[in-house]
């Protein structure tokens, strides 16, 4: 079944609460540019779902769904980074870390299921 918006599939709404998250494991970065970096990572996952979401064609709606995709490679490639670098509390970092892998898969599926209706 077709979601009728972008607000209601979960995978959204989960990136929406990593992307708040890393904004609050950021205050205590003192890397302002990785911390800018992190978080712009984690905006562009849920903001890239709903453009998707907005277009007018599947094709536009899976473009996006790889652009948010590639964000959370970006993200996890971050994270990782950050915990090596001292900059993020390992704790939290591999838990959204798990987060971004699960959002990985997530719209790994909503992918395959527009490129199976073409």
């Amino acid at each position: 079944m077709e979601a009728r918006s972008y607000e209601t599939l979960d995978v959204w709404k989960r990136a929406c609460a990593l992307a708040v998250a890393l904004f609050e494991i950021c205050r205590a970065c003192s890397d302002r540019v990785f911390s800018d970096q992190l978080t712009r990572a984690g905006l562009s996952v849920p903001s890239n779902i709903a453009e998707g979401y907005e277009r007018d064609s599947p094709r536009e709606r899976v473009q996006f769904l790889k652009i948010a995709k590639g964000s959370c490679g970006e993200l996890r490639t971050q994270l990782m980074i950050g915990v090596r670098a001292g900059l993020l509390p390992e704790t939290e970092a591999k838990a959204y870390l798990k987060e971004a892998v699960e959002l990985s898969k997530m719209l790994h599926g909503l992918l395959a299921h527009y490129r199976n209706r073409s």
